[in-house]
């Protein structure tokens, strides 16, 4: 029996709850996130289970590299994490102009990876972390540990924008994206 206001919300769904947020506050943004999230938290907790990286890192990465689901990049290559090509990639390509310029400053087409659907490049970005050596101290993190995650990120050189680590924990805490670092493997049954 629910006795108290506090006691209805441990009830709700954690979906439930992020539409209410969005439509208490109905900013196209929160809007999109809700919809990001309903579609991929679950591939972000099996990915968690998986390699130990944060779902809400996976989820704010994922929300912000593609403008809530809304870049061109995640929408014609499935590309949700910005990824790019680099000298090992085999796979489909996508290029569009990012941040590469050429000797003269010309902004050039640059190369990212593109995948035949959104579950390719969940496991791709998982995948890209954990078996690279530049990320190899993030995994002494917890898996719950989203801050260092963030600013590790960054300090491991994922992105160029000095931000970066801040978005992300901006991102995470709006849409209280770590509850789902919490999760049971979705998988298992």
């Amino acid at each position: 029996m629910i006795q108290s206001e506090n006691d209805m919300w441990k009830y709700l769904s954690p979906i439930l709850l992020l539409a209410l947020m969005a439509f208490n506050n109905p900013r196209e943004r929160d809007l999109m996130a809700v919809d990001y999230v309903s579609k991929y938290y679950e591939l972000a907790v099996a990915e968690m289970h998986r390699t130990g990286i944060p779902a809400s890192i996976t989820l704010a990465q994922g929300l912000h590299e593609t403008n809530y689901g809304r870049s061109t990049l995640a929408r014609e290559a499935n590309n949700h994490f910005g990824i790019k090509c680099k000298r090992s990639w085999t796979g489909k390509t996508y290029y569009h102009k990012d941040d590469d310029y050429d000797d003269k400053g010309k902004l050039l087409d640059s190369c990212f990876r593109a995948y035949n659907d959104d579950i390719e490049s969940y496991i791709d970005h998982s995948n890209f972390l954990s078996q690279s050596t530049n990320y190899v101290s993030l995994f002494t993190l917890g898996a719950k540990d989203y801050q260092r995650w963030a600013f590790g990120l960054k300090n491991c050189g994922y992105a160029t924008d000095p931000q970066y680590a801040f978005k992300l924990i901006d991102i995470i805490q709006r849409y209280n994206l770590d509850q789902y670092d919490n999760y049971s493997n979705p998988l298992k049954g």
